[in-house]
């Protein structure tokens, strides 16, 4: 089926030593045999995914980007861990198959899973996948469901419970992601100080501490190619943690672009919600307020944080670009996009009168 989400050629610079991953996996396991066949997922700026295949047996390689990274950042071993735990609790992440935390193989530790064979909305619906506006909406409610069942689940009974620092998630947050702009900031994108002054004064209190993703999106949710209203995986671990809900809302709905924003905000766009039948961010925050009973009284400060925290990401990954560590030509105009984020973030301190 043309819409299960499919691997393309190997970006430039980021190629993997074929015999290198034939020989880890071989040993790792059982039943492999032939040469590899490796493509690699076009989506995600961040960790670079692959898929390698051996006849019709499929499987998912999981790395860091190449070029420097911070020490904290892209924690393989971490990921692989935490999805371990969590699948027996919350059956949408993909099993993991092998761990690797030998550098001699890839230079780097990386993590092989099973391939989930499905749907991923990304920028648009691929092509032939159509739906009406109701099921649109059907589509949507479940996918924020599975956020809502995310933050229902028992880190204890988990083994999870040890990923939380205690009380403070917001105040770390709001902490740390300022010091990582700091630090990634170039001479041609703004300094974000207004913004970073305003999160740091109306900080709430925590509202509860659960297991969040910290990266929750149509594009890392994956769907049933014969029932594409069911969710059969969510992808992309790395940043999950033990934190607060309506952060991990804020965060989501930071990519949460409608119809009608405006067009800078239009071109980050990365998933279909400007779809007719799609909820609006103010509809998303309602529906998870109503399922989970997590509640605030307003939401300006998660929203703004959210974009906040996006525009960091964006400018770390910018900032590889910017001083020659990737070549990935996506990344040159994400210096425009964290200077974008910054205004949006000023116009919302400004609308919402705090």
């Amino acid at each position: 089926m043309t819409q299960i989400d499919q691997a393309v050629d190997i970006r430039e610079g980021e190629a993997l030593d074929v015999a290198a991953v034939d020989r880890f996996m071989k040993q790792a396991i059982d039943g492999l045999a032939g040469e590899p066949t490796l493509r690699q997922y076009p989506g995600g700026a961040s960790n670079l995914t692959y898929q390698v295949d051996y006849g019709d047996r499929s499987f998912v390689l999981r790395r860091p980007p190449f070029g420097h990274i911070a020490k904290s950042a892209h924690d393989m071993l971490r990921e692989a861990r935490v999805m371990q735990a969590l699948k027996p609790v919350y059956p949408y992440v993909p099993s993991i198959v092998a761990i690797c935390d030998d550098h001699s193989v890839l230079g780097c530790d990386f993590y092989v899973m099973e391939r989930l064979q499905g749907i991923i909305l990304r920028q648009d619906f691929p092509a032939g996948f159509e739906l009406s506006e109701a099921d649109t909406r059907r589509l949507c409610l479940n996918v924020i469901d599975k956020l809502v069942d995310l933050h229902r689940v028992d880190a204890k009974a988990a083994g999870l419970d040890a990923l939380g620092k205690g009380p403070g998630y917001v105040q770390r947050q709001i902490g740390g992601w300022s010091s990582r702009f700091r630090k990634a900031r170039t001479d041609d994108v703004g300094d974000f100080e207004t913004v970073m002054a305003w999160l740091d004064a109306h900080q709430p209190a925590d509202l509860a501490q659960v297991v969040i993703h910290n990266d929750f999106r149509f594009d890392n949710v994956v769907l049933n190619p014969d029932n594409p209203f069911e969710v059969i995986g969510v992808l992309d671990w790395e940043m999950a943690t033990i934190g607060d809900p309506l952060m991990d809302l804020g965060n989501s709905l930071a990519y949460w672009i409608e119809a009608d924003d405006e067009a800078p905000f239009q071109m980050l766009r990365r998933q279909p919600t400007h779809r007719p039948g799609m909820l609006t961010r103010k509809e998303v925050v309602a529906y998870y307020m109503e399922r989970s009973g997590f509640h605030a009284d307003r939401f300006d400060f998660y929203e703004i944080y959210g974009l906040f925290r996006l525009a960091v990401i964006i400018q770390q990954i910018y900032y590889r670009f910017y001083h020659g560590q990737t070549k990935d030509k996506r990344f040159a105009g994400f210096g425009h996009a964290a200077n974008y984020l910054e205004q949006r973030c000023q116009r919302l301190i400004r609308e919402s009168g705090l």
